[in-house]
C-alpha cells in the first residue's frame, strides 16, 4: 500500500478549479457532437430524447455522488485503483490498472488521437499522414505532462475552457441563426407506452451512459490536489452537473434546428446544425470545435491515467521504473512516458477500434464494483467521512443495477467481444502473482540484510 512518503514525492499544486476542469475533461470528448443521432434513432419524440439524456445525467450525477464519498473516505494516490484495493483485494485493483493500461485508456486515447488527426488535416489541409499527426499530438502531450503537474493541468484547463466555448457557440448559433426551427411541443410518446418503448429507452441509454462516463479518472489525481477531501468531492459534483447542463443544451438545440426526424437522419448532427445556421463556415467551425475537444480529451487522459500505473509501482505490483519521479518536476515521468508510448503503438497498429470493442462489459463490471466500495467502507469505518451519498443505499444500489444491466446487455449483444474482454482482464492475473512474488522476495531479502 502506498505510504505517506511515496505520496509526498508528488507535488500538491492543484485546486478546486483544476478538479472541476479535470472532471469535465474526462467526460466531454467528441462524442457529444455526434452521439445525439444514435439516441434519436431509438426514441422519436423531443420529450423522450431529452428525457433519455436527462435520465443519463441523473445516473452520471449519482455516480459523481458515489465517487465523491469514496474520495472523502479514501483520499489516496490512484483514486479508483485505491478504492478497489482497500475495499476488496490488491488483485482486483491490479486488474483494473492492467485493463486501463492495455485497453481502456490506451485504446481510447489512440482512437481519439486518430480522430483529432483527421479533423486537424480537414481544417489545415496539411500534406501529412493522419498517423503522423496522431503520433505528434500524443508525443507533445507526453512531453508537456512530464514537465510538471502544473503544466499538464494548465494545458488541460485551457482546452476544457475552449471545449465549453465550442459547445456554447453551437448552442447560441443554433438558436440565433436557424431560420426555420422545429417545434419541440407534441406527443410525448411515439409509439405509445409499451414493452417495445422500454426496450427502445434501454437501447438509447447505453450510448448515453458512455457519453457521460469518465468522471472517475479525476480521482487518479488525489495525491496532487492541495485539499483532496474538499476539492475532489466538490469538483466531482460541480463537474458532472456542468456536463449534464452542456449535454442537455446540445440536444435541445439539435432538436430545435433539425427536429427528431432530421436528427435521426444525420450522423453528424452538430455539423448539420452549424451548416444550417452559418453554411459552410459553420461546418468548418464545428470541425475546429471537434478537433479541440479531441485534443482536450487526450490531454486529460495523459494527465490522469499514469498516476494509476505509478500507484501500482509504489505498491510493488508493476515495473519499478514506473515509480520514477524526478525531483525537479515531481511527476511520475516514467509512467507518463509509458502511457504515451503505449497509445502511440496502438494508434500506429490501427487496431484501436477493435480493441475498444472488447472491454465494455469488463469495464462496467469494475465500475459497478467500485460503487459497492461505499457499502464496504461504511460498514468497516463506522464513521462519517464528511460527505455522504444522498439517498444511500438506494441511489448507490440503483447505480450498481444500471451497471449490471449495461453489462448484461453488452454480453447479450456482443458475446464474442465480451469474452475476449474478460480474457484480456484475466491475463493480468499471472502478471499480478509474478509481481507479488517479486515484492515478497524483495521484502524477505531486505529483512535478512537488516
Amino acid at each position: 500500500m502506498v505510504g505517506t512518503e511515496a505520496k509526498s514525492r508528488l507535488a500538491r499544486r492543484l485546486g478546486l478549479f483544476d478538479a472541476v476542469m479535470i472532471v469535465m475533461g474526462g467526460i466531454v470528448g467528441s462524442g457529444i457532437f455526434m452521439n445525439p443521432y444514435i439516441v434519436a434513432r431509438q426514441v422519436h419524440t423531443p420529450a423522450l430524447i431529452l428525457g433519455a439524456w436527462a435520465a443519463g445525467g441523473l445516473i452520471a450525477l449519482s455516480g459523481g455522488f458515489i465517487w465523491a464519498e469514496l474520495a472523502a473516505r479514501r483520499p489516496h494516490l490512484g483514486g479508483q485503483y485505491a478504492y478497489l484495493r482497500d475495499a476488496y483485494h490488491p488483485s482486483v485493483a491490479f486488474l483494473y490498472g492492467w485493463t486501463l493500461l492495455l485497453v481502456t485508456q490506451t485504446g481510447g486515447m489512440a482512437a481519439v488521437a486518430v480522430t483529432f488527426a483527421r479533423y486537424f488535416l480537414e481544417i489545415t489541409r496539411a500534406p501529412l499522414a493522419d498517423w503522423l499527426v496522431a503520433v505528434l499530438a500524443l508525443a507533445a502531450l507526453t512531453a508537456i505532462n512530464c514537465l510538471g503537474v502544473r503544466s499538464g493541468s494548465t494545458t488541460q484547463n485551457i482546452l476544457m475552457v475552449l471545449k465549453i466555448a465550442a459547445i456554447a457557440m453551437l448552442v447560441v448559433c443554433g438558436f440565433a441563426f436557424i431560420s426555420k426551427p422545429h417545434p419541440l411541443a407534441g406527443p410525448a410518446f411515439d409509439p405509445p407506452p409499451s414493452w417495445d418503448l422500454l426496450r427502445a429507452m434501454a437501447a438509447a441509454l447505453t450510448p448515453i451512459a458512455f457519453s457521460y462516463g469518465g468522471w472517475q479518472t479525476s480521482t487518479f489525481m488525489t495525491a496532487e490536489l492541495r485539499d483532496p477531501r474538499r476539492d475532489l468531492t466538490r469538483g466531482l459534483i460541480y463537474g458532472v452537473t456542468g456536463v449534464v447542463v452542456l449535454y442537455l443544451a446540445v440536444n435541445f438545440v439539435c432538436l430545435y434546428a433539425l427536429g427528431p426526424a432530421g436528427l435521426a437522419a444525420t450522423t453528424t448532427p452538430a455539423s448539420a446544425v452549424m451548416q444550417a445556421a452559418l453554411g459552410d463556415r459553420g461546418a468548418m467551425l464545428i470541425a475546429v470545435a471537434i478537433a479541440i475537444s479531441t485534443l482536450g480529451f487526450l490531454s486529460q487522459g495523459m494527465l490522469t491515467a499514469p498516476r494509476v500505473y505509478y500507484a501500482m509501482a509504489e505498491d510493488g505490483l508493476f515495473f519499478r521504473a514506473a515509480g520514477w519521479v524526478p525531483k525537479s518536476t515531481r511527476v511520475p515521468a516514467a509512467a507518463i512516458a509509458l502511457q504515451g508510448a503505449m497509445a502511440i503503438a496502438i494508434a500506429l497498429s490501427g487496431r484501436y477500434e477493435q480493441i475498444l470493442s472488447y472491454v465494455t462489459s469488463s469495464d462496467f463490471v469494475l465500475f459497478g464494483a467500485t460503487a459497492t466500495c461505499v457499502f464496504v467502507f461504511r460498514r468497516r469505518d463506522g464513521r462519517d467521512a464528511g460527505y455522504s451519498v444522498p439517498g444511500h443505499p438506494w441511489t448507490t444500489a440503483a447505480f450498481v443495477a444500471v451497471c449490471a444491466l449495461i453489462v448484461a446487455g453488452t454480453v447479450y449483444s456482443s458475446p464474442k467481444e465480451s469474452f475476449v474482454g474478460w480474457m484480456i482482464a484475466a491475463s493480468g492475473l499471472p502478471a499480478y502473482f509474478y509481481w507479488r512474488r517479486s515484492r515478497r522476495a524483495q521484502a524477505a531479502k531486505g529483512g535478512r540484510n537488516g
